[in-house]
């Protein structure tokens, strides 16, 4: 078995294009500590230092038949580790130029956009309950809760006891509690 720790990086260059996993290895531990405290260096972190650097070496073991290696292999690994540096304080700059425009843009008119259109939705939801009340029990409810009127308003103007009334309506808004209530909730939920 070879001493891989003695060849130059032009040879490891040409053994890792053949896909050769050792060279690969020795590459690694050659490069690797310099690649990564120039990236702490730049990127005050070391987690996020050791990610990208070792991003690095997957991309470069991935790509390895067609890299182009112009110059020597520590300047080609420490110019992808500078540019890996470079887009990596992009994305964050992106990411926080993002977050700070979101409180801008969520504003009042929208919640009251969304409130309106809940609102709206249970207006129909609950015309369309009164409707498919019982005739009479619909005729009261609508009377008493639409037009406003009194018991004994209503009472007289259908000729029907105060008492009757009063039980149709007490009837109405069982049933609709009963109706509405899972509707009320699940409009609230998922809308």
């Amino acid at each position: 078995m070879a001493a891989y720790s003695t060849y130059t990086d032009q040879e490891l260059t040409a053994l890792l294009r053949e896909g050769d996993i050792a060279a690969f290895t020795e590459v690694y531990n050659r490069f690797f500590k310099v690649l990564f405290l120039h990236a702490v260096k730049r990127l005050h972190d070391e987690d996020d230092a050791r990610d990208l650097v070792q991003e690095l070496f997957s991309v470069l073991w991935v790509k390895r038949e067609t890299a182009v290696v112009t110059t020597n292999l520590s300047n080609y690994l420490y110019t992808a580790t500078r540019n890996g540096v470079f887009n990596f304080i992009a994305r964050q700059k992106v990411g926080a130029k993002y977050l700070n425009s979101l409180p801008s843009e969520i504003d009042e008119a929208t919640c009251i956009t969304d409130h309106l259109t809940r609102e709206r939705q249970l207006t129909i939801i609950i015309e369309r309950e009164i409707a498919a009340l019982p005739e009479k029990m619909r005729i009261v409810f609508e009377l008493s809760r639409k037009e406003g009127l009194s018991h004994k308003q209503i009472a007289e103007r259908l000729g029907i006891s105060e008492e009757t009334v009063k039980s149709q309506i007490k009837n109405a808004l069982k049933q609709l509690r009963v109706k509405l209530g899972l509707m009320v909730y699940l409009i609230y939920i998922y809308f």
